[in-house]
């Protein structure tokens, strides 16, 4: 993973350093927005946030993505320090016409997890030995990670960074996300209270 540019990056949530990552062996492009200085690395507040075009663009009103990556950032910008690695790994990691074909089966009744593996794909294809090689190549040795996601501990644990907290990040259920989020929490293991 080279880093291959760097530049300020003022937002409406702060201050940030924005990185750009590309992986040697295909080219894939990855950021992270750095807030703060990391100091020794121990205990950064994390986000591993993986792309979601309709949802971080568009706003789409079927999931939470959108509203996770602002609450990300806003509580970053808070902390004083922190990291978000933007990872391209589209639809849980299946790309964004393969996203868009699993949305067409969830307009069928299929729910998030069924519409992928009626295309041929596992529930959550995603992986995070990007992402930690960006957090170690930024200094970060420990972090407190922003998710509800068990799994993605485990992706980040079994690269070598130390996951010292679960921080919640939990978005209030509309009713267009809260199917949704039910499948999250009782077939991918999320830990979300309000559904």
């Amino acid at each position: 993973m080279d880093r291959v540019a760097t530049a300020p990056l003022p937002t409406e949530y702060g201050d940030f350093h924005i990185h750009v990552y590309e992986r040697e062996d295909d080219g894939e492009t990855h950021v992270a927005l750095v807030h703060g200085e990391l100091g020794e690395g121990r205990d950064v507040l994390v986000r591993l946030h993986s792309s979601c075009l309709t949802g971080d663009i568009f706003h789409s009103a079927r999931c939470d993505c959108g509203a996770q990556l602002e609450a990300a950032l806003r509580l970053i910008a808070a902390e004083g320090r922190g990291v978000l690695v933007y990872l391209n790994q589209e639809g849980r990691g299946i790309g964004l016409a393969n996203k868009i074909r699993a949305y067409a089966l969830q307009a069928q009744g299929y729910d998030t997890v069924e519409a992928n593996e009626r295309l041929g794909f596992g529930a959550d294809e995603r992986e995070y030995g990007s992402g930690v090689a960006i957090l170690r190549d930024l200094g970060v040795r420990s972090v407190r990670l922003l998710t509800n996601n068990p799994r993605k501990q485990a992706g980040v644990e079994s690269h070598g960074v130390v996951v010292s907290a679960l921080v919640p990040l939990e978005m209030p259920p509309s009713d267009l996300t809260r199917g949704y989020l039910r499948t999250k929490k009782e077939k991918l293991g999320h830990k979300l209270s309000s559904v």
